[in-house]
């Protein structure tokens, strides 16, 4: 498989008994997910689920089919955070086949939130975009509608995980490790024996993963993320099963390129602070964004809004490493470098 075509719909075996099966999403860029079906004659356990839409669950289902199952019989689903592409589908069929979910524990303060009735897609970024001086964007975001969450998608799950639990899926046994950053309650799952990572979205091969896009922010999602990679290059190097690209071999490989990826980010963030911009939104403005080198107001306003939002974050691990301050006035935080 090449990174142009891991989108193409179908079953993949990666090692014997672990398949890939990626599942479409609607009006997204990344085009598809990953799901990992670990096979078995007590019935397939699924690494993460896509998300709850009629074309992801004819694709899931046939390709269950194709390994010799159907929805019914998926034993499990663990699930490596609670991003709709990856929770809501679960949920959905949990209500139809009483299927279990798990997921990690630290996602129980998004899922509360996001759970509330009536509340708005996205309400708490939408917030922190004013803070983080983009008020012109959040209203964007705003009069966009994006539309409500019907709280059944955000139910919790059947079992909490945490790292250093082992789960017997199929005779694998799959260790839970905790890595926040891109969510505070993600997890990844290690089949050590057989020098795997079911990864999620933490180590993606062809992108770098959004930092903190969830309703319940941290106050240091970079700073979580980089720590979390640390423990993943600790860990002896394994084939990277991610969510969204293709499989790989080494997951090394890619963590060191994440790392430099953000060194070089804080760098250039801090240098538009010297040059006079003060806050997340002015700072995203001045840097480039995507491969492409695009300038903020070349993005889409969902764009615009994770652009802003992840200046922020590095500009608040700036601060926490002593190369910037920040002061709040009005609402809006203000950032200067030491």
């Amino acid at each position: 498989m090449t990174s142009e075509d891991w989108t193409t719909p179908g079953v993949y075996e990666v090692v014997p008994g672990v398949h890939r099966i990626p599942l479409p999403l609607p009006n997204d860029g990344l085009r598809a997910v990953n799901v990992y079906a670990v096979t078995g004659p007590d019935g397939p356990v699924l690494i993460d689920s896509g998300w709850a839409v009629a074309n992801a669950r004819e694709l899931l289902e046939s390709g269950l089919r194709e390994i010799g199952a159907g929805l019914g019989d998926v034993q499990r689903f663990l699930v490596t955070h609670m991003h709709r592409d990856h929770y809501s589908q679960a949920i959905h069929l949990r209500g139809e086949f009483g299927t279990t979910v798990a997921l990690g524990a630290e996602e129980r303060w998004s899922l509360e939130l996001v759970s509330r009735p009536g509340r708005k897609a996205a309400e708490e970024q939408v917030a922190l975009l004013t803070a983080l001086g983009a008020p012109d964007i959040a209203e964007k975001m705003h009069s966009g509608n994006r539309g409500h969450h019907d709280p059944a998608e955000w139910e919790l799950p059947d079992e909490w995980l945490k790292s250093d639990q082992f789960i017997d899926a199929n005779g694998r046994e799959l260790e839970v490790v905790e890595t926040p950053g891109h969510t505070r309650g993600h997890v990844v799952f290690y089949d050590t024996a057989n020098s795997l990572l079911f990864a999620g979205d933490h180590v993606l091969p062809t992108i770098t993963p959004s930092i903190g896009f969830e309703p319940a922010m941290t106050p240091d999602p970079l700073g979580a993320f980089l720590q979390s990679l640390a423990i993943v290059r600790s860990r002896p190097d394994v084939m990277l099963l991610p969510a969204h690209g293709p499989v790989v071999p080494s997951t090394h490989a890619r963590v060191d390129e994440l790392v430099e990826h953000h060194r070089v980010r804080l760098d250039q963030m801090a240098a538009a602070l010297a040059g006079g911009a003060e806050t997340a939104a002015a700072v995203a403005g001045v840097v480039t964004w995507t491969r492409r080198e695009r300038k903020l107001s070349e993005l889409d306003v969902f764009n615009q809004f994770l652009a802003v939002c992840e200046s922020g974050a590095h500009l608040q691990l700036l601060v926490g490493q002593g190369r910037a301050t920040m002061q709040e006035r009005d609402g809006v935080r203000y950032y200067a470098v030491v």
